[in-house]
């Protein structure tokens, strides 16, 4: 019983309430064989938990909240299962995470820096990524698995 009640504290606190210390608007594309979305979105961030709202018309359609735990509308689960259900099975646990905060991915495999960020080409036989981060954008595109993810402040 003992266990039991732990499983379920630590599997509903995946989804409380945070307090994230950035918020910021974005322009995002996403596309994947699941989610389709060009719109307006807020990137809201702490050190350990992430949430992407997506809104359309100014209505929020869709929350994706990342902590140890992916949640979404749909409920919560674990990192590999929502690669698996949303992007690709083959993908890292932390890639959309990586993604979404402009950080490196697959272990930095293949990065050239250059001055206003780095690019990342990822081949291999289950993906063929296309990644770049600037100061104003961030793009992934895998060929392979049919997923674009475009993410542009709104300020710049």
């Amino acid at each position: 019983m003992k266990y039991l009640l732990i499983t379920f504290v630590l599997f509903f606190s995946a989804c409380s309430i945070q307090k994230y210390e950035q918020n910021k608007p974005k322009i995002i594309i996403i596309k994947t064989p699941k989610i389709k979305f060009a719109d307006v979105g807020y990137l809201q961030y702490s050190e350990d938990a992430l949430s992407l709202e997506l809104f359309m018309a100014g209505k929020s359609i869709k929350t994706i909240t990342i902590n140890y735990l992916v949640c979404v509308d749909e409920g919560c689960m674990s990192r590999s299962t929502f690669n698996a259900e949303y992007l690709s099975a083959s993908y890292p646990d932390k890639l959309l995470q990586n993604i979404l905060l402009g950080k490196t991915i697959y272990n930095e495999e293949n990065i050239y820096k250059n001055s206003d960020g780095f690019e990342q080409n990822i081949e291999n036989d289950y993906v063929s990524i296309k990644y770049k981060v600037s100061a104003k954008e961030i793009f992934f595109k895998d060929r392979k698995n049919s997923i674009i993810f475009k993410i542009k402040d709104i300020n710049k």
